[in-house]
């Protein structure tokens, strides 16, 4: 019935789900960074026992030595097909051989119940022989009790086996309490238990709108995304063009800017060494002129009489000798002008080569406004086109029949949750009888084992080894009348027990061994799914049911599947066969009008690249010479001396020899020429070695820049040429690129959105866990562990409890004779001493 129940309630809820598109995968693509807000359910996925699910895994073994076959899915095929049978005739031998398979495969149940059956019919039957026997004195009721060498042992032996058979029923006894309890305390963990479970179903009837409200939302997303780069089109497509340009014209105007500061160093260095020539020129004359003045005067100095007296004359003939080397250097005066190279180099500066090359720079850095100012007429089309999408996708929501579905389905939860409600008291009830009358039994059972256990007590306690069986005192003798009315209860009451025990076995074992095993193997599921099987005219039950398609595969098994994995109901029942959500998501629709807006995306772009007059500058420059100049003739003078000897020397050593001369005016004269020497050397000499510094300077700059000139032009007009032709053969394949890309990313967004929303309402939307978490709390929680697992527990404890009784009344009339007083004893002529053992006694 909970089977059946169950079933009702997976077609019914979703028969009543709403429809959505079913992708090939059941994983969003990790491209997709949408996601649906998670919804939590309250009902748990699993149920533990606890530790009492011991008890239980006892049961399932014993169910398995009784039961060890596979479940027979062709046999339970077989039978359902001749239940829809209007009648039945029991006399075909296929119906025969089914039988025979159903007794094959019950053999170990029916083979329990027939003994339950045979303890059931044979044990009243054989108290009422035994209670006759007793009263006529036979079967041990002849308070006479004989003497035997093996007595001693005898009652030890049956004291033991009847104390240990004791605690095998009350261990029986103990199940049976425990599974009592549990069925108490299960089933009043049911409204709570249904009660999660309905507010999981509403929680699905409440989510599912939010989706849909969270899906529509998500397209504002993807048209404020689009249209951020609608509005950025100059970094996106400009910046795209861009960059596809740089490598190419980048390294070209780099190279010529280097070269236009080239030429201004050039220019630099060519005026300073200009000027540093013609104030070398001019320095020198005057170095010239002030030396031969100096030297004048010296000889008039020399020309002093003292000169011509010893010692004086040996100093005047040598400072006369040293006169020759005041000369200035006249290699100065005849160093080459370069008047001729700065004028070819100003002729090259006359062209703003310079201003070219920002010209070039301004042009590829104009290219994103020139992109955006050509696109406003189609960023404007695409936006509405983008806006109309948004509305048509609002339509096809409201197409999806998602409020009058989820009516019907708030309308089947009601009822059904009123229908269990109004039925749990009705339910609670009975379960109260059932404990109750599971109370009696336990008690019934408790009690005549508690007989036992005080009439071994009593027996052990007041038996004496010495008393005769005639003197036996009053406690034993109490021990053997509770053993005895342990007897009589056992013979009265452990049939009607045994009836209980075939009873809830029968049901329990099979409800077990066909629902509960297969519900969890899923082989339950592989029967349900047979074709043709629930009705005689559909292929498919479930697709025949929801579809009237019942060629089209939709199983029970793949549903509870796909509702386990927390699939969309869409997905899971494949309800694109009554509303097929791709065809009113069509992506190639929606994005082939923004396709057609964007085709008409035309930018055109000019890139200026130096242009025919910086090429002739640059080619003039090349040939004005600064490479063939004749450095090393500058370069020589720089390392020189102004002057043919160090004036500075030559005045401080021309001073020492005018102090060795006696005072007078020849030495007064010599010492004012030393330091006009010297006065010359400060203003005329270091000037000049200034300006040769200077001239060393710029010769090295003219040096660096000539070094190969004509091949860095000829490369430079290399590239230029090179770049110019890339942009005269690509520049419109790269803007078709581009904007190709462009147009890939605008569309991408929409159809990664379109994809998003058709996987969302196939695999996410109105998930069906619940459902399946309903299916499994009705039959996995509620009917087997709730119910089935208590009763086989409740029987198997019983039952062990009842069928042990029987070896108990045997042993407890066995040891009955041991304890009780009997009326006569037997009587000796010789008396013999019997040997006493001396082991301590047990009892």
């Amino acid at each position: 019935m909970a089977l059946v129940l169950g079933s009702l309630l997976l077609l019914g809820l979703c028969g009543n789900s709403f429809s959505g598109g079913q992708p090939s995968s059941t994983d969003a693509p990790k491209a997709w960074n949408y996601e649906l807000p998670a919804t939590n359910y309250e009902t748990q996925d699993s149920h533990t026992a606890g530790p009492i699910g011991i008890l239980f895994e006892l049961v399932h073994i014993f169910l398995y030595v009784v039961q060890p076959r596979d479940f027979p899915e062709d046999t339970l095929r077989k039978v359902i097909q001749k239940a829809r049978e209007s009648k039945i005739d029991y006399d075909k031998p296929e119906t025969l051989i089914l039988g025979l398979k159903i007794i094959y495969y019950e053999a170990g149940i029916i083979l329990c119940s027939v003994l339950g059956l045979l303890f059931i019919i044979l044990m009243p039957l054989v108290g009422y022989f035994f209670c006759m026997c007793r009263c006529c004195n036979k079967c041990g009721g002849e308070m006479h009790q004989r003497q035997k060498e093996n007595g001693l042992f005898l009652r030890k032996c049956f004291a033991i086996s009847l104390l240990v058979i004791c605690i095998i029923i009350s261990i029986g006894i103990f199940c049976g309490f425990v599974a009592n309890h549990q069925v108490r305390t299960r089933i009043k963990r049911s409204r709570k238990l249904a009660d999660s479970n309905f507010k999981d179903l509403r929680t699905l009837l409440n989510e599912t709108p939010e989706q849909i409200k969270y899906i529509l939302a998500q397209y504002n997303t993807t048209k404020d995304k689009a249209f951020s780069d609608l509005n950025s089109i100059n970094s996106v497509l400009g910046g795209g063009i861009l960059d596809r340009l740089r490598p190419n014209i980048i390294p070209v105007l780099d190279e010529i800017k280097s070269m236009a500061t080239a030429i201004k160093e050039t220019k630099e260095a060519l005026e300073n060494m200009n000027s540093t020539l013609k104030s070398l020129h001019q320095q020198s004359t005057q170095l010239s002129s002030s030396l031969t003045s100096v030297k004048t005067s010296l000889r008039a100095s020399l020309n002093d009489p003292l000169c011509s007296v010893r010692p004086s004359s040996e100093t005047c003939n040598s400072i006369r000798l040293s006169l020759s080397q005041l000369n200035s250097n006249p290699e100065l005066r005849q160093l080459p002008s370069v008047d001729a190279e700065l004028d070819k180099v100003n002729n090259v500066l006359r062209t703003d080569l310079d201003g070219l090359v920002q010209q070039g720079y301004q042009s590829l850095n104009d290219i994103p406004d020139r992109v955006q100012s050509q696109t406003k007429t189609v960023v404007a089309g695409i936006k509405r086109v983008l806006n109309s999408i948004g509305s048509d996708i609002h339509n096809v929501t409201q197409h999806l029949p998602i409020q009058d579905i989820l009516s019907e389905f708030s309308v089947y939860v009601n009822n059904t949750e009123s229908y269990i409600h109004r039925n749990l008291p009705t339910l609670e009830e009975y379960d109260s009888y059932w404990w109750l009358g599971g109370l009696v039994i336990c008690s019934l059972l408790t009690l005549i084992v508690i007989f036992y256990y005080l009439g071994l007590l009593c027996g052990v306690c007041g038996y004496d080894r010495h008393a005769t069986p005639t003197t036996r005192g009053c406690v034993s003798n109490t021990g053997g009348v509770f053993l005895m009315v342990g007897v009589g209860l056992s013979f009265l009451f452990c049939w009607i027990l045994m009836i209980i025990v075939v009873l809830t076995f029968v049901f329990g074992a099979n409800v077990e061994k066909l629902i509960c095993e297969p519900y969890t193997s899923k082989e339950l599921f592989r029967v349900l799914d047979t074709p043709y099987l629930l009705n005689e005219d559909w292929e498919y039950y479930l697709s025949g049911k929801l579809f009237n398609k019942s060629e089209m595969k939709l199983t029970f098994q793949q549903v509870y599947s796909d509702c386990k994995k927390n699939r969309g109901t869409y997905g899971t029942l494949h309800l694109e066969n009554s509303f097929d959500i791709s065809d009113y998501l069509n992506i190639n629709e929606h994005t082939a009008s923004i396709s057609s807006e964007l085709e008409s995306l035309k930018v055109n772009l000019n890139i200026f690249l130096l242009g025919a007059a910086g090429r002739k500058s640059l080619q003039d420059f090349a040939a004005c010479g600064i490479d063939r100049m004749n450095y090393d003739t500058y370069l020589a003078q720089t390392g020189k001396s102004p002057a043919g000897v160090n004036l500075l020397s030559f005045a401080y050593d021309l001073e020492a020899k005018a102090n060795s001369l006696p005072p007078g005016n020849l030495r007064n004269s010599l010492k004012r020429d030393a330091q006009t020497i010297k006065t010359i050397h400060q203003q005329r000499v270091l000037p000049i070695e200034q300006s040769l510094s200077t001239l060393y300077q710029s010769v090295k700059i003219l040096q660096r820049t000539g070094n190969g000139l004509l091949e860095r032009v000829n490369r430079i007009l290399a590239s230029l040429d090179f770049a110019q032709n890339f942009i005269t053969n690509n520049i419109s394949s790269v803007i078709i690129e581009e904007t190709k890309k462009y147009r890939k990313t605008i569309i991408g967004y929409f159809e990664h959105y379109m994809q998003w929303i058709e996987f969302s309402i196939s695999e996410k939307v109105a998930s069906c866990k619940p459902v399946a978490t309903a299916l499994d709390t009705a039959v996995d929680v509620f009917l087997c562990s709730y119910i089935i697992d208590p009763l086989n527990l409740f029987w198997f404890g019983i039952g062990k409890a009842t069928v042990f009784l029987l070896p108990a009344l045997i042993f407890a009339v066995k040891l009955a004779k041991y304890y009780r007083r009997m009326d006569s004893e037997d009587v000796y002529d010789d008396i013999r001493i019997l040997k006493v053992e001396r082991i301590t006694d047990f009892w």
